[in-house]
């Protein structure tokens, strides 16, 4: 089938071009933006199942006044001395006046008693901040005006005053985020380019990858938002951030696939024609398969009960999708086309190098199976055993830089109050009926739940306009974020607040916490479904590419191994060496998309290799050197790229940015060094024909084409 493919790709490529450039005009002015279906709206982040997300919608029914977010002016002494009387009732001007001056997008201006320090070390302002989503610019620009009109109230008054809360965190951060992510282009086409350039020696072939890519995202976003609007999905802002970065790594290892077996053909003495025909037909079954184990990956996400995560797998199985049928069109056409010249001006291809490092290491693996396997393996088990120690992080702002007007605000309040005062557990009270609660239910319930285990602080009871409602804010004596109040949350506190809830009322536990404690259990569950049913489908992926049950075993076997000792490396980095108190939560996905699902591509590419090996007579320890020193290259390269662009990620001064660079990096690294290199082919060569079964696929096919491998003792660049 690939070859037809070939010959026809090759046979009309003109034809073909002219085809894309058509379908790419109409898909990209015909379709939606991806701004159209792009939403922010965390409640489909979490099933309505989950007791937080039925406190939230209960709380926004109950309290409509509530604002979409929360800042909090934290004032002091600038003598660091207590709050006298005249200080408070500064700092209620100080309310009265910005209140006074209409700010957009604020309300309330909340201050009092309640709202000064048992120690009189600060006084706060209760700032709602007002927009139709919780990422609405207009909320930054709020923050902004705040602090612009902050300073001249309280001049000469002996007080200074900083602004706390999430968005002003990110007013303070955005820079940082910006200039983060701004590097990571650059540093992805740098890397790309400049390794391309040293591989092939040639601008052509450095450039091609970037001008694919960037012609597959503008269709791949087109794409994605008419099947949006078609199925009334919606996805995050981060999509098109993630579509770049899996488009540039799955889309230059599918294109370095072609360039490197290409070269191999022409060096062989085809003619670039049969040199493409050839290479299709060699490498179009590998990256298919590729391509498929990636989407099903992908697809899996839609059993996830985090809906970020369901929104995300359709979006990027699309992008798959279209790379996949641009690897085997488009990019044999274009090269097809420019022949030799693809490696212009270089004449290298030309030549084959003598005893470089891929033959060495092939020879090693072919020789030594068993010690290369032994000690491949133990270095991921030894790896794969700081998964042991894991602890999920939830708290973002401990990463930020802490010398931030925000962060020194929120030092100040949780020294003057419990630690939650930041994030308070808000905990909702209702009727099961709907009729009225009494006065007295309203307060034995809050004094109940004031002495709830890890409860600080308890704010007064608030009743809402609809009378079966009432609501206590508890401030929790820990980090609001941190896995000891989650953990405290899901477990002791929930049970005391439901059983404090009088008879004829139920209790709903919500805020942050309670937020994060419900995404903590929706991740263990998603991970656990996730993983399993993933393993399943790309193992039969690889049973339908090998026509072998035992292959696809020790392979799968293999990437979840690799995908342990990615995260047991970053548990050893992070919170061994560096005392950090867990790993950014989001991290376990993050590798299954970037780790598991594109780093089975060097696997499938490394055992098709060995097989073909096999396939031309060679016996497995020999079919291990010859795969090695062939593939090899391939594999080096397409790692190097994807692992140095998530690299620089960890020049950025936010903890769970270069958590998640070094990550998704060593585990990229591991997958192409380790496992496909030495791990996987060495195992092959030591489990030997039987590796096949119950298939043949070692033996060539009868009557089937035939390509002259070059020498065995030939290696490649």
């Amino acid at each position: 089938m690939f070859e037809r493919l070939g010959r026809f790709v090759v046979g009309r490529a003109w034809w073909v071009i002219a085809g894309w450039v058509l379908a790419a005009a109409a898909i990209i002015l015909t379709t939606p933006s991806l701004s159209d279906i792009t939403s922010a709206d965390q409640e489909s982040f979490l099933p309505r199942s989950y007791e937080s997300v039925q406190a939230t919608e209960l709380g926004q029914k109950a309290f409509p006044q509530q604002a979409t977010a929360t800042a909090i002016i934290v004032v002091k002494r600038a003598d660091g001395q207590k709050l006298t009387p005249a200080d408070e009732a500064k700092v209620g001007q100080l309310a009265q006046a910005l209140k006074a001056k209409n700010i957009p997008h604020t309300s309330g201006y909340l201050t009092g008693p309640p709202a000064v320090a048992p120690d009189k070390s600060v006084q706060i302002v209760n700032v709602g901040l007002d927009a139709p989503t919780p990422d609405d610019p207009a909320l930054l620009d709020a923050v902004r005006d705040l602090r612009a009109d902050i300073g001249p109230e309280l001049a000469n008054s002996g007080l200074t005053a900083g602004v706390a809360g999430d968005v002003a965190s990110f007013v303070d951060n955005e820079d940082t985020f910006n200039n983060a992510f701004a590097v990571v282009g650059v540093a992805t086409i740098i890397l790309i380019i400049g390794l391309i350039l040293i591989i092939f020696r040639s601008p052509i072939a450095a450039l091609l990858p970037v001008v694919v890519v960037g012609v597959v995202l503008s269709i791949t976003t087109g794409l994605v938002a008419a099947a949006g609007k078609a199925f009334d999905l919606s996805v995050s802002q981060d999509l098109q951030t993630i579509l770049l970065i899996v488009l540039f790594g799955i889309g230059t290892d599918y294109i370095l696939f072609l360039l490197f077996r290409y070269r191999e053909r022409l060096r062989a003495g085809d003619d670039k024609r049969t040199a493409m025909i050839v290479s299709v037909q060699r490498v179009g079954e590998v990256i298919t398969s590729a391509a498929g184990a990636v989407i099903v990956a992908f697809l899996v996400l839609l059993l996830a009960s985090l809906g970020f995560f369901g929104s995300l797998g359709p979006a990027l199985a699309i992008a798959v999708g279209v790379m996949l049928v641009t690897s085997l069109t488009l990019v044999p056409a274009v090269v097809s086309l420019l022949g030799r010249y693809v490696f212009w001006p270089s004449k290298a291809w030309q030549r084959t190098p003598k005893a470089t490092m891929s033959h060495r290491l092939g020879t090693a693996v072919g020789r030594r199976p068993a010690l290369v396997a032994a000690a491949s393996g133990v270095l991921l088990v030894a790896l794969a055993a700081g998964v042991l120690g894991y602890k999920a992080d939830y708290d973002f702002s401990a990463g930020f830089p802490q010398d931030t007007e925000s962060a020194k605000a929120a030092q100040d309040l949780q020294r003057g109050f419990a630690a939650g005062a930041l994030a308070p557990t808000e905990v909702y009270l209702t009727t099961s009926n709907g009729s009225p609660l009494t006065e007295q239910q309203v307060s034995d319930f809050a004094a109940a739940v004031a002495k709830g285990p890890g409860v600080g602080q308890a704010q007064p009871p608030e009743r809402s306009t609809d009378p079966s409602v009432a609501r206590v804010n508890l401030l929790l004596d820990e980090n609001p974020v941190s896995n000891e109040a989650i953990t405290l949350v899901r477990e002791d506190l929930r049970d005391a607040v439901h059983a404090a809830a009088p008879p004829g009322t139920r209790a709903l536990v919500g805020g942050t916490t309670a937020i994060f404690a419900d995404i903590n259990s929706a991740n263990n569950r998603d991970l656990s479904v996730i993983l399993p049913v993933a393993a399943g489908l790309i193992a039969l992926i690889l049973a339908l590419l090998l026509r072998s049950l035992v292959a696809p075993i020790y392979l799968v076997i293999a990437v979840l191994l690799n995908f342990a000792a990615t995260l047991g490396a970053t548990v050893y980095l992070f919170q061994g060496v560096q005392g950090e108190p867990g790993v950014t939560f989001q991290l376990p996905i993050i590798l299954y998309l970037f780790v598991v699902a594109i780093g089975t591509d060097y696997n499938i590419l490394m055992i098709a290799r060995l097989r073909e090996e096999a396939r031309e007579g060679n016996e497995p320890h020999q079919a291990a050197a010859i795969g090695v020193e062939h593939a090899g290259p391939t594999v080096a390269a397409a790692g190097l790229i994807l692992a140095g662009t998530f690299g620089v990620l960890m020049l950025a001064p936010i903890s769970f940015l270069q958590q998640m660079g070094f990550a998704v990096a060593i585990g990229i690294v591991l997958s192409a060094f380790v496992m496909s290199m030495f791990f996987v082919p060495a195992l092959t060569a030591l489990i030997g024909h039987k590796a096949w079964w119950p298939g043949h696929g070692d033996e060539r096919p009868v009557g089937g084409p035939h390509v002259p491998p070059e020498p065995a003792t030939v290696a490649k660049e």
